[in-house]
C-alpha cells in the first residue's frame, strides 16, 4: 500500500512540474488591472503629492510610511521658490 502512495506522489509531482514548465500550452496574456497613479504633467507642487494614492498590494509598503514621506516632500516642494530661481 505504501508503494501506491509513493507512486501517486511521484506522478502528482511530475504533473505539477510539467504544468509549471509551460509544456501544456502558453498562459494567457498578462494585463495590469490596477489603476495607474495619476500625477499631473509639468511642474509638481505640494498639493499634487498630497493627492497621490497608491493601489493596495498584499506585500507592499506600509501605507503610513509612504504617506509620511509624501507629506514631507509636499511640504518641501511648497517651500521651494517658484520660477526656477536658484537659491544659491
Amino acid at each position: 500500500m505504501m508503494w501506491v502512495f509513493a507512486v501517486l506522489v511521484v506522478l502528482v509531482m511530475g504533473g505539477i512540474a510539467i504544468v509549471a514548465s509551460g509544456r501544456t500550452g502558453a498562459l494567457p496574456e498578462e494585463y495590469d488591472d490596477r489603476p495607474d497613479v495619476v500625477v499631473p504633467a509639468g511642474r509638481l507642487v505640494g498639493e499634487d503629492l498630497r493627492r497621490v494614492r497608491f493601489s493596495l498590494a498584499f506585500r507592499g509598503y506600509r501605507m503610513s510610511e509612504v504617506d509620511t514621506l509624501l507629506a514631507r516632500l509636499a511640504d518641501q516642494l511648497d517651500d521651494v521658490p517658484r520660477g526656477g530661481d536658484n537659491p544659491d
